[in-house]
Parts: C-alpha cells; structure tokens; sequence
C-alpha cells in the first residue's frame, strides 16, 4: 500500500489532547475534516503506519492547523505522536484538474529541453514561495529550476516527460 504525507505532527497544544500539526497538503480542508482518517506514521521513510486516527476536528491556527483526534481526550494520549508523520493512502487522493498533478508523480520524469533530454526530476524542494524541482544529470551536478510558467513549460505525466526551459546561468 502506498502512503503519501499530509502534514507533520510538531507540538501538543494544551491539556485536552490537541496535536499542532504542520500541513503538507494542497487539501486541508479535506485532510482535516471531522471524520477523516490519518495514518500515523514515525518517520517519512516508515512504510508500516504507527496507528490509523480519525480527526474529530480542527482549526487554522497561525499557520498551522490544532487537530483534535477521536478517543484522544488528553495530551498524556497524543504526547507520544510528536514528531510524527501523517499520512493517507492511495486511495484517498483528490482527484484533480485536467493539466494538475501530484508531486510524486513527477518524481522520475525525463527532463526535455530542445528534444534533448537533460535528466530526470530527482526530488521537489518546497522551501520559498515557489517549489524547486532538482534534476539529475549524468555525469554533472544536479540542476535547480524554479516551478515557473517560463522554466517548467509542459508536464506530460503520460509520455513521462517534462518540457523545461533552462534560464541563463542556472546551468
């Protein structure tokens, strides 16, 4: 089965159980829903979950998100999920747009630039206010490119290609 993040557990927040939670997912509304089940895992690279919760409910809080687990009435019950990892399975992906995708679907990707493939998409670096897809190259370093309308010019998740235009100086 496979299992994609949704959001990192950081804190607990006062006595009645609430968990602060770090959200990596587009879909918060539906991930933190009253009724919805997580995954809880203790790191990113486990492939067995800890525990499966369902969320009683939850609010934006600077940020983040205050998430209040069902049966979890105190943080003596959810201290021991700090630094944990939450997560869904497969299944339970949105479905999206016609031309939108998900990050792990372009994890691999052959990199075209001119009809000369360049690399494959080796990870995404979601740090500043656009994401960074790294490329691996053979034989040369790895190459940055902004997620920008001008540099990422086409994803075509069936052919398995990503059309980019290097700019100047990144290379």
């Amino acid at each position: 089965m496979n299992y994609f993040n949704v959001a990192k557990i950081v804190n607990t927040r006062g006595l009645r159980g609430e968990l602060k939670v770090i959200s990596y997912t587009d879909f918060p509304e539906e991930r933190f829903k009253s009724g919805a089940e997580l995954q809880i895992f203790k790191t990113e690279k486990d492939e067995v979950p800890v525990q499966t919760v369902t969320v009683k409910n939850a609010k934006e809080y600077k940020g983040s998100f205050i998430v209040t687990l069902e049966g979890m009435y105190s943080i003596n019950d959810v201290e021991k999920f700090k630094g944990m990892i939450l997560k869904v399975e497969e299944d339970q992906l949105q479905d999206l747009e016609e031309g939108e995708f998900y990050l792990h679907q372009i994890i691999g990707l052959d990199v075209i630039e001119n009809d000369q493939k360049i690399g494959t998409i080796k990870e995404v670096l979601s740090y500043g206010p656009n994401d960074v897809w790294v490329v691996k190259r053979p034989n040369q370093n790895d190459l940055l490119l902004p997620y920008l309308k001008d540099v990422i010019l086409n994803v075509d998740l069936e052919q398995g290609v990503v059309q980019v235009s290097v700019p100047e100086g990144l290379d």
